[in-house]
Order: C-alpha cells, then structure tokens, then sequence
C-alpha cells in the first residue's frame, strides 16, 4: 500500500499547484473534527486549500494538542473564528472510555493503560465541553469566535448546536 501511495504522489505532484498559497488562513477560520473518513472538511463546507486550518483526531476532541495549534492559528495564521464539528455515527459516540478499553486487546490494554479516549456517553455534552475548553484558554486572543457542529454523515448536512 506504501507503494501505491507514494507512487499517486509523484503523479499529484506533476501538476502540483498549492506552492504560492499563503500559511495563513484566507477566510480566518478552523475547524477541530474527527478523523473519520467521511468527513471532507474543504468541499462540505465550500472551502478551497489555503482558506482554513483542520484539525482532526479520533472524535474531533478539543486536546491540548487542539488548543496549543488553535493558540498558533490564532496568533500567527489569522485565524478569528473556529467551530467543533461532531458527526454522527461517531464511533466513540454514546460509550465510555471503559467500553472503549473492553475491546481492546491485551496487549493494547497494556501499552496505552493510562490513556483517555474521551469517549462520548452523551455527544451533546461532549460538545458544549469541548467548545468551552476553546473559549476559556486563556492562551486564545480576545474575541475569538466559537461554536459547536454536528455533520450528519447520511445527508451532508451541518446544523449548529452551540452559538
């Protein structure tokens, strides 16, 4: 599979044309959401590369990873406005850290004991948390707007939860 990844790339890179888009972002906007395959942050949003800055991981979670790039997005690459954005069939959706580790394997248990998943018992909750973990930092510029999305993986659709 390496193989064939590196191979697509040398034929992306024949008409390779990002090279003059600037670091910042043009529209001034980020967006923490998950990882999960059926999320196209640019297109869904009607965004082109070099409008905003993603960051994804399991669950779109604010970490403290999230908020040290959001501190740097929002300090050197423009960023003004950042929206959470869920999805629904999530699959750490209305479970727990402790059903996650359940299907773990031993070996998995053993190497990541300590860690959180930050499952999400109840995803609403889990939102609102994560958008106030945004507007608190205090590390964040003053008046940064922030919100909280779910993205409906059957219809394509965004509604905003928290304003």
């Amino acid at each position: 599979m390496f193989t064939d990844l590196l191979d697509a790339n040398r034929t992306y890179a024949r008409s390779f044309s990002l090279q003059d888009v600037p670091p910042s972002a043009a529209k001034g906007f980020a967006l923490v959401t998950c990882m999960d395959s059926r999320i196209e942050p640019l297109t869904m949003l009607g965004l082109a590369p070099g409008d905003a800055k993603i960051m994804r991981n399991a669950g779109g979670r604010v970490t403290n990873d999230v908020l040290r790039s959001l501190v740097l997005a929002t300090t050197f690459l423009g960023v003004t406005e950042i929206a959470v954005m869920q999805h629904t069939k999530c699959a750490l959706a209305n479970r727990n850290d402790d059903e996650i580790k359940k299907e773990l394997s031993v070996d998995q248990i053993g190497a990541c004991a300590s860690w959180e998943f930050l499952a999400m018992p109840n995803p609403v909750d889990a939102l609102r948390v994560d958008v106030e973990a945004i507007r608190k930092c205090a590390a964040l510029p003053t008046g940064v707007a922030v919100e909280g999305w779910r993205y409906d993986v059957d219809t394509g659709v965004v509604e905003r939860l928290i304003t």
